[in-house]
């Protein structure tokens, strides 16, 4: 045989599609070449082209024909090498050798080993919750490395709780053109319900079995002043003791803001009450950072026992937010009233009997009997509750064993039958006393006449009430005679410097005149005297008697007399004193 043939393969290229998820050993028929030559001439074997996936085997069937086996060596990976494209040697033993080739063509076809890859492990956004829904937040983009339908991704939320899942509900993920997703805004936001929403987004691939990835949506809802401070409570109702101290603790209200921020800081106002904010303001303040409610003043029980103010709460938002709750304040009763009596009215209280008596009085008859009521002591307490409660008591009587008092009624009636033993008048004296802690108490007084009418009885007042008269008019008459004589010291005192004065202003020229002077008093006129003249024609002259003791004025004829030219001409020597001490009471005037 001469090596006139080379090997042929009966195709010279050979196509595989080998899918890249084939495990390692796996083994491919390439086929057989044919050389017509025989002996040494004949095919020997096979030859691959160096590469780093396949290898090439060489087998013989039981008729000795000799083929070639691909053998995967390494697997393969579609994303790195989609195909591959390798020399098939046929080999013979000829001298020269001859050989054939084929073309070994790879089509490395993708399985779903690739899940979707997002771009970033977290997204961030910050969103107003105000804003409005449909409000696109993010596009979200995953890439899959594998093809065809392994490549094509859909996108949605990881699994949550249900309660958290409504949390999340005002989001959703919808179709975005070029085939990407977005996620909107399905409803509005409340930062009150979830102030940061953490949610969890899947991207899945339609391969058999799909692949998915997750990554994380930290959406961050920034706060908008929609909410108004809320007090825990629509209305309060504090209760003080009255008397407390200026300044103390009344209630401390609280309201919430479910805002953040200035939003959420709160303050408190007097908003007005039973006499409105300037009303409210003298009785209570409030702290605007706390809310405590303080006195500022101390409470009366029997002034005020109640009101109500309103107090306003305010957010620090633009435009601000308000609520308003209503405290009403108790106040509680102390014990700080006496009881006081009514009737018999207690001395100085202005009350007058019939009759004109200045103390009340009650008449009994001698034939009553055991339990005859005689009188009802009325007494009152200002103050409430157990602090009013009142008791009456028999303390202090002329005959004890005669009277008796009602516990709770205050009647005053007679424990026995009256004796005429009795003395005609009797004084009986009742304390009452209230419940407080501690107890206060008054004492009424009540006149009895034990008599059988009001016109027996009448002596009795009467010699009573004339000792009463006698003395207070005799205060009288000493209060007046000491008012006259203190007047008429005083008017006398005041007489004297008047004269005085008025002397001592009067000019010597004016002392004296020559004048006639007529007396009704003749010859019992003294002879020494103090006269003195008022300007013509009235002249008149006081005459005082020192030998008598009473004082007698004589009214003087008007002066005829001329005054000495002395006189009229200014000169001082002309005038004289007609008080002169003269030798003889005859001595003409």
């Amino acid at each position: 045989d001469v090596n006139d043939n080379a090997p042929r393969f009966l195709k010279d290229n050979i196509h595989f599609d080998i899918i890249e998820s084939t495990p390692p050993g796996a083994r491919f028929p390439v086929g057989v070449a044919e050389d017509a030559d025989v002996g040494s001439n004949s095919l020997q074997g096979y030859e691959l082209e160096s590469n780093g996936y396949f290898a090439v085997e060489e087998k013989e069937s039981q008729d000795g024909i000799k083929f070639a086996e691909l053998v995967l060596r390494q697997a393969l990976d579609r994303e790195s090498e989609q195909s591959l494209r390798l020399t098939l040697t046929a080999l013979e033993g000829g001298d020269p050798p001859r050989s054939g080739t084929a073309q070994l063509w790879i089509n490395v076809t993708d399985a779903n080993d690739n899940p979707p890859v997002f771009a970033q492990d977290r997204y961030r956004v910050s969103l107003r919750e105000d804003a409005p829904p449909g409000l696109m937040v993010l596009n979200v983009s995953a890439s899959d490395a594998d093809a065809g339908t392994n490549a094509r991704i859909t996108y949605g939320f990881g699994k949550m709780p249900t309660k958290l899942l409504q949390k999340f509900a005002p989001l959703s993920i919808v179709a975005s053109s070029g085939g990407s997703y977005k996620v909107v805004t399905a409803s509005a936001l409340d930062r009150e319900q979830a102030s940061e929403q953490r949610v969890t987004v899947v991207a899945r691939d339609r391969g058999r079995p799909s692949l998915s990835s997750r990554t994380e949506l930290v959406l961050e809802v920034s706060d908008v002043n929609d909410n108004a401070p809320v007090f825990e409570e629509a209305a309060y109702s504090a209760y003080v003791a009255e008397n407390n101290a200026a300044g103390a603790l009344v209630l401390r209200v609280q309201a919430r803001d479910a805002d953040a921020g200035a939003n959420g800081r709160v303050s408190y106002w007097l908003a007005g009450g039973s006499a409105g904010a300037a009303g409210a303001a003298p009785l209570v303040s409030v702290e605007a950072r706390s809310g405590a409610l303080y006195a500022q003043r101390s409470f009366d029980y029997e002034q005020c026992r109640e009101f109500a103010v309103a107090v306003r709460a305010q957010d620090g938002g633009a435009p601000a937010r308000s609520s308003t709750a209503t405290v009403r304040v108790f106040v509680l009763d102390r014990n700080d009233n006496a009881p006081r009596v009514l009737w018999p009215a207690p001395p100085g209280a202005g009350a007058v009997a019939p009759g004109g008596a200045p103390t009340p009085f009650e008449v009994v008859p001698r034939s009553a009997e055991a339990g005859y009521l005689v009188a009802k002591v009325v007494a009152v307490d200002a103050d409430a509750g157990r602090n009013a409660w009142l008791s009456y008591e028999l303390v202090q009587a002329s005959e004890p064993a005669l009277f008796r008092v009602g516990l709770h009624s205050g009647e005053v009636r007679t424990a026995r039958a009256v004796s005429e033993r009795d003395a005609a008048k009797q004084r009986v004296v009742a304390v009452v006393k209230d419940h407080g802690q501690p107890a206060l108490s008054a004492t009424a007084t009540l006149h009895v006449v034990l008599a059988e009418s009001l016109q027996e009885a009448l002596p009795e007042l009467s010699d009573r009430d004339s000792v009463s008269e006698l003395t207070s008019d005799l205060n009288l008459i000493l209060v007046v005679s000491l008012s006259v004589v203190s007047l008429l010291f005083v008017s006398t005192v005041i007489f004297v410097f008047f004269f005085k004065w008025r002397r001592s202003r009067t000019p010597p020229i004016f002392v004296t005149s020559d004048k006639e002077l007529y007396s009704t008093l003749g010859s019992k006129a003294p002879y020494n005297y103090y006269s003195s003249t008022l300007p013509l024609p009235y002249s008149y002259e006081v005459c005082l008697a020192s030998e008598s003791g009473q004082k007698e004025f004589t009214l003087l004829r008007p002066g005829t007399a001329a005054l000495p030219a002395g006189l009229l001409s200014g000169d001082p020597g002309s005038g004289s004193l007609s008080g002169k001490d003269s030798s003889s009471p005859g001595s003409s005037a």
